[in-house]
């Protein structure tokens, strides 16, 4: 402030300096010396300095170059001219403060555009920036943005929003345009939910099919809401996010789940079912000759039916098939078809919908899928009732099959292993077996010997049986006495390596010894040493003779007929297949007792 003041004290002097120098030869124009320090005083300083110039110039004027000058005295004839001097003064002073006000307000508005400029730019950079974020944050979600001006019909898309419905970024979008991408059977579900969203508005969260040029079909989602905009009506505005890899994902994650949740089920009713043992035992030709076929067999993936009595370890060779062919590292499914009701076996066998009869509840996988890509194993095929072998030869022929109360078809791929212990032969004569099934069935025949054709194996499965149940016992047991090994081989097991395993557990049950040792009478009452006498050889024969007799006169009542109420079975008083494998031992034609 000083300096401001002290600029227009100076400026004064120096004017009435320059002034009265004879130097400069301006004695004629202190007016104008006057007015420039008035001027540069007001410029400088502003209006306290101005005016102070003012003064100091009047009064400089006044004294020294009014008449009479150099002189206080009252001077009448110069008042005017004076007077005009002091008009001047203020109006250049007051030029001057308004001049530079405007030159500082100028000076301060270009800085405060140039700060506006600046921060629009940096704006702009930063909004360019946020776009490319967003614009790679849409490419990498598979997300695009879109607006529709539900007043004008304006749609806005972004680039992105092209991307997914594949048209090139020049066109104009609209809601016709995309109506061209939507699926067929999708189109009517998006003309209700835009008319419904053109009327009352309101947030959207829906999912959609396109149907590419080339084909292919896109899953989108589509989420967005009207908002309400007073200038220019309501907007629809929301994102579109291709989903189609997710759902895939989820379709395969879904099948993934239900293969194994099928495998699962195979598996834990596999582990719930007492087999009859875990592993092959034996070294017998005829047991060798087994095995090579399935060595055969198993890769080729042909269905097999294996045949044989009770308790031969049917099922144990068609595990083996399964774990030697492709299908080993999918499930094994066993389904033993006589011991479920004729009535569940097509539901048990190829599943059942909701509501398809009295307590299914819901919808239920049958074996065949629970079997697919695997392995299915049907013991005791011999047992089906007629209508569903017409379902298993649709099965082995076409590969499909109808769930029960359903009309439609499911493919299956699944290998097919079949046994029985009856002669399928002699009920295809009877009529309660197919002949086309069997032929089916048979492509690859395996008959799986009985114990007492290989006695050799003997004396390899007791050890075998009597480590096992020892060991769950936690019993020693070191060996078995000559005399029960010799009564374990002279025995013809009828019931086979299952009567063996039985005979062996309930042995070592009771033993107290490390020394195993058999009862004599449980193995059966004709058991006998392995070298009979001839008197021994004699009551065998008798009674087989009988046998025979009391079989061949029962299969004359029955006409042939061995299942069913009126069978010879039952007549009898013995389970079919025990009266199948007499039959089978003791070489009887049944079909010389059927009606022509």
């Amino acid at each position: 402030m000083i300096r401001r003041y002290a600029i227009a004290v100076i400026s004064v002097l120096v004017a009435l300096l320059i002034s009265h120098w004879p130097i400069f030869h301006l004695e004629s124009a202190p007016v104008s010396l006057f007015l420039c320090a008035v001027m540069l005083s007001a410029w400088c300083g502003g209006i306290g300095p101005g005016s102070v110039a003012t003064l100091l110039s009047s009064v400089a004027f006044y004294y020294s170059f009014l008449q009479p000058v150099d002189s206080f005295a009252t001077k009448p004839d110069q008042i005017a001219r004076f007077l005009v001097f002091i008009v001047s003064a203020v109006f250049v002073g007051s030029l001057s403060v308004a001049q530079r006000r405007t030159t500082e307000s100028l000076r301060k508005t270009r800085d405060d555009l140039r700060d506006t400029v600046q921060k629009l730019e940096e704006s702009n950079k930063s909004l360019a920036k946020s776009e490319a974020y967003l614009a790679e944050a849409q490419t990498l979600s598979h997300t695009g943005s879109f607006g529709w001006n539900i007043s004008t019909g304006e749609n806005y898309w972004s680039d992105e929003t092209f991307q997914i419905f594949g048209y090139d970024r020049a066109l104009k979008p609209s809601f016709q345009l995309a109506m061209r991408r939507f699926h067929p059977e999708d189109v009517s579900l998006e003309e209700q939910i835009t008319a419904g969203v053109s009327q009352q508005g309101g947030r959207v969260d829906v999912e959609h099919r396109l149907l590419m040029p080339d084909g292919s079909v896109k899953t989108i989602r589509v989420l967005g809401h009207t908002v309400n905009d007073q200038g220019r009506g309501s907007t629809f505005l929301g994102a579109i996010t291709d989903i189609t890899a997710m759902k895939n994902a989820f379709e395969e994650i879904r099948l993934l789940r239900d293969q194994l949740y099928r495998e699962n089920l195979a598996l834990r009713e596999e582990i719930d079912i007492t087999r009859m043992f875990e592993e092959i035992v034996g070294s017998s030709p005829a047991l060798q000759s087994v095995l090579a076929m399935v060595a055969k067999v198993a890769p080729a993936d042909s269905t097999v039916l294996i045949t044989g009595e009770t308790g031969t370890g049917k099922e144990l060779i068609a595990r083996a098939i399964h774990k030697r062919s492709q299908r080993s590292a999918r499930a094994f499914v066993s389904v033993n078809c006589a011991a479920i009701p004729r009535d569940l076996i097509a539901s048990e066998l190829f599943g059942h919908e909701k509501g398809a009869f009295t307590g299914a509840t819901q919808q239920r996988l049958g074996r065949f899928e629970s079997a697919d890509g695997g392995t299915i194993f049907l013991d005791e095929v011999g047992e089906l009732p007629l209508d569903t072998q017409i379902s298993l030869l649709r099965v082995l022929q076409e590969r499909e099959f109808q769930r029960v109360g359903s009309n439609e078809s499911q493919q299956v791929d699944v290998r097919v292993v079949a046994a029985t212990n009856r002669d399928l032969e002699a009920a295809i004569s009877a009529g309660g077996f197919r002949e086309d099934l069997f032929y089916r069935l048979n492509v690859f025949p395996i008959e799986v010997p009985p114990l007492r054709q290989r006695k050799e194996d003997i004396p390899l499965l007791v050890e075998y049986f009597v480590d096992r149940y020892a060991s769950k016992a936690a019993k020693k047991i070191t060996g078995i006495d000559r005399r029960s090994m010799d009564l374990l081989r002279g025995y013809s097991w009828p019931g086979n390596i299952r009567e063996l395993q039985n005979v062996i557990e309930r042995s070592v049950i009771v033993c107290d010894t490390e020394n195993l040792s058999i009862d004599e009478s449980w193995v059966g009452r004709g058991a006998r040493l392995a070298a009979p006498s001839v008197q021994s050889l004699s009551l065998s024969e008798s009674l087989a003779a009988q046998e025979r007799t009391l079989i061949e006169a029962a299969l004359a009542e029955s006409h042939g007929k061995v299942s069913g109420p009126l069978g010879a079975a039952a007549r009898l008083g013995i389970p079919q297949s025990t009266l199948d494998s007499k039959i089978k031992s003791l070489k009887i034609d049944k079909r010389r007792f059927s009606k022509n």
